[in-house]
C-alpha cells in the first residue's frame, strides 16, 4: 500500500501537482501559509471545523492578494476527534500542522489547552502516517524553547527546551512544549511515520486576516485603542508573519530540514514602550490613544499577587530573552524582515480595516 502511495506521489511531483494540507485554515499563521503555498503553485487543502466558513475565508484571502485560488479546497476536520482525518489526508504529500489552541496567560484549567494541542498533534501524525505523507511541518513556538529559566545572558536556540516547572510558565507554554515533544516521540516510535520538522516562531505580528486578532497583534490593538494605560517594563521578540509562512515553506521543501527544529526569530527583543513610540511615529493621528507612560514594576508585582493574569508579566519584568536564528538562516536560507516592518504592517492593517474597537 505504501509503495502505491509513493508511486502516486512521485507522479504528482513530476506533474507539478504536489498537494499540501494546512490545518486550521481560519487562523492567522495558517492563512499566510495558504497564501504562500498558492503563490508557489501547490495544490492546497485546508481544514476547518465547519465548511460554512469557506466563503468567508476565501473572501479574506482574496482581499489579502490570494493567487491561484482555484488550487485551494476545504475539508472539515477537528483536532478533538478522529472523524474525517483520513479524508483530509487523502492524496496529500505534505502537511503543515498549524492549528493549535492559543491562550496565553492564566487559564482556569490548563488541561483544556494542553490536551487538545497534544492529542491533536498525535491525531494528525497518526493520520499522516496512515496516508503515507512524506513530511509534516509542525508549528511549535518560542514558548517551547525559552520559558521556565532563571534570568541570564543565555542565547536561546533550537537546542533548548522550556522547563515546565520553572518561573513564568503558563498553559500556552506547556501546550506548545508538550505537543512538540509528543510529536518527536511519535515519529521516533513509528517506523512508517513521516519526516518531521518543527518551526518555533517568536511573537508573530503582521497583516491581520479576517476579524480575529492573534495574540501578538492583540498587543498592538490594545495600544491603539487606549486599552493599555501604560507600559510594563517588558521586551517582546517579534517576527513578521510573512516570514513565518516562508519559514514553513522552506521547512517543507528543504531536504536537510527533516528531523530538525528551527527557531524563527529576528534580532533583539523590543521594549513595549519602544513599540508604542514606533506606532506614534508612523501612524500619526491613528496612534493618538497609544500610551506614553510606563507602569512602575512595583505596581505590576502588586497586581500579580491578586491576579494570576499578571504573574507571567511580573516574572519577565526587565528581562529580554536573547535568541539566535543562525540555524534557520544557514540551513534553510531564511532571511527575515526587520521587526519594525511587522509592527507597522500589523498596525496599519488594524487601522485600515477599522478593527480598533476597545476590547
Amino acid at each position: 500500500m505504501l509503495r502505491e502511495i509513493n508511486d502516486e506521489r512521485q507522479e504528482r511531483q513530476f506533474m507539478g501537482h504536489e498537494r499540501v494540507l494546512v490545518t486550521g485554515g481560519s487562523g492567522f499563521i495558517a492563512g499566510h501559509c495558504l497564501l504562500k503555498l498558492l503563490e508557489e503553485g501547490y495544490k492546497v487543502r485546508t481544514t476547518v471545523r465547519s465548511l460554512s466558513r469557506e466563503a468567508a475565508i476565501r473572501s479574506v484571502l482574496t482581499d489579502a492578494g490570494m493567487v491561484n485560488g482555484g488550487n485551494l479546497s476545504f475539508t472539515e476536520a477537528d483536532l478533538t476527534g478522529d472523524d474525517r482525518w483520513p479524508e483530509a489526508m487523502d492524496g496529500v504529500d505534505y502537511v503543515l500542522h498549524v492549528a493549535s489552541p492559543v491562550v496565553p496567560g492564566n487559564v482556569a484549567n490548563e488541561d483544556e489547552v494542553v490536551e487538545p494541542a497534544r492529542e491533536g498533534t498525535r491525531r494528525v501524525l497518526r493520520a499522516a502516517t496512515n496516508a503515507g505523507v512524506k513530511r509534516v511541518v509542525l508549528t511549535s513556538a518560542f514558548h517551547a524553547v525559552a520559558w521556565g529559566y532563571p534570568r541570564s545572558d543565555h542565547v536561546f536556540t533550537e537546542a533548548d527546551w522550556s522547563r515546565l516547572d520553572g518561573p513564568g510558565v503558563d498553559a500556552y507554554a506547556k501546550s506548545k512544549t508538550l505537543a512538540e515533544q509528543a510529536a518527536w516521540d511519535f515519529v521516533a516510535s513509528e517506523p512508517e511515520a513521516p519526516e518531521l520538522t518543527t518551526v518555533l516562531p517568536v511573537a508573530v505580528m503582521g497583516h491581520v486576516l479576517g476579524t480575529d486578532i492573534s495574540g501578538a497583534n492583540h498587543l498592538l490593538q490594545m495600544m491603539l485603542t487606549g486599552a493599555m494605560p501604560g507600559y510594563p517594563r517588558m521586551f517582546v521578540p517579534i517576527v513578521d508573519v510573512r516570514d513565518v509562512a516562508v519559514g514553513h515553506f522552506l521547512a517543507m521543501t528543504t531536504p536537510t530540514a527533516a528531523g530538525q527544529r528551527f527557531l524563527l526569530s529576528n534580532g533583539t527583543a523590543i521594549a513595549t514602550k519602544d513599540i508604542g513610540a514606533l506606532l506614534r511615529a508612523r501612524l500619526g493621528a491613528s496612534a493618538n490613544r497609544v500610551p506614553t507612560r510606563t507602569i512602575p514594576d512595583f505596581i505590576v508585582r502588586a497586581a500579580a499577587v491578586f491576579s494570576a493574569q499578571f504573574r507571567p508579566v511580573a516574572a519577565d519584568l526587565g528581562f529580554a530573552r536573547r535568541t539566535s536564528n543562525a540555524k534557520a538562516r544557514s540551513m534553510l536560507g531564511w532571511e527575515p524582515r526587520p521587526a519594525e516592518e511587522a509592527i507597522v504592517s500589523a498596525a496599519e492593517s488594524l487601522v485600515a480595516t477599522n478593527r480598533l474597537s476597545a476590547s
